[in-house]
């Protein structure tokens, strides 16, 4: 007895309904599932899985992305420096302006909040606390007075990550710093991590790769669901980047970053990485010129 493939049969059928004056049309092979990473949003997978990235969950058939707007109110009404605040966050649905009220987890929290004063000398990642109707409250002590922005990292159902900028004012002024490039090695913590350019010369508009060579490596660990969490921010406070490791072998003590700047001039660039239990936070400042 011959037996004929699959295939061979459905050729035998087209042939013998052509023959009638009908065409057959084969059979479509069915399309792989598209897997995407809600924040790396280019990266995909005909699998479930785990961003290889920031570890995030891989969604099928990911929502277009839209922009929340964040409501931010404090108490007391006016911010004085040195004394104990409120914050109270809301995010809002960009086209009925009604507050979000249930939100997925983003490396192991809610929302991630970065505060950066204005002379670029204090630094936070902190996480407000989720309130039975849906907003964010962080209780907070600002050092100095003058401005600080502000840029909360969080995932509402239903919807995608989310990066929203905003601004609060403190009484008072900050102390003016000069900023200059740095680039040498910073010790932190319990490690010194060296900074490598390609470009050496970063241009606006354009990649650059940014690998760090943290010593010691022993004992490098995850921080909050990634190898690594980078805020970037220009010197006047309108830009501000958020980034994870697109590649990272904490074997050899070297994580790799991929940032495009969006205009020329300075960036101060924290960078925290945990090694044996201890976050390191990293500082460097980026020079970068114009086309």
């Amino acid at each position: 007895m011959i037996r004929l493939s699959r295939r061979q049969c459905l050729a035998a059928l087209a042939t013998a309904v052509a023959g009638r004056g009908q065409t057959v049309l084969p059979e479509k092979e069915p399309e792989p599932e598209d897997y995407a990473c809600p924040m790396d949003r280019d990266f995909r997978s005909s699998k479930p899985g785990v961003c290889p990235r920031c570890g995030m969950k891989l969604v099928l058939k990911l929502p277009e992305s839209v922009e929340y707007r964040l409501e931010v109110t404090h108490e007391p009404p006016v911010l004085m420096p040195g004394q104990p605040a409120v914050l109270t966050f809301r995010a809002l649905h960009p086209t009925t302006g009604k507050p979000a009220s249930r939100f997925l987890i983003v490396h192991e929290k809610l929302m991630h909040l970065f505060v950066v004063s204005e002379n670029l000398e204090v630094f936070m990642h902190v996480h407000p606390v989720a309130q039975p109707d849906g907003s964010f409250q962080l209780p907070i002590r600002f050092p100095n007075g003058g401005i600080y922005r502000m840029l909360a990292d969080f995932y509402p159902e239903g919807s995608t990550p989310q990066l929203a900028l905003e601004t609060v004012f403190v009484k008072g002024s900050s102390p003016a710093t000069h900023l200059e490039p740095a680039l040498a090695p910073f010790k932190a913590e319990n490690m010194t991590a060296r900074l490598r350019l390609d470009p050496e010369a970063p241009l606006a508009g354009f990649e650059t790769k940014m690998f760090f060579d943290l010593d010691p490596c022993e004992r490098l660990e995850p921080y909050l669901g990634a190898w690594g969490h980078m805020l970037a921010a220009s010197s006047d406070l309108i830009d501000m980047l958020h980034m994870h490791p697109f590649l990272a072998d904490p074997a050899k003590g070297t994580m790799q970053f991929n940032a495009i700047f969006p205009r020329a001039g300075l960036y101060r660039v924290w960078t925290q990485f945990q090694r044996d239990g201890v976050v390191n936070t990293i500082v460097f400042t980026v020079p970068v010129k114009a086309l």
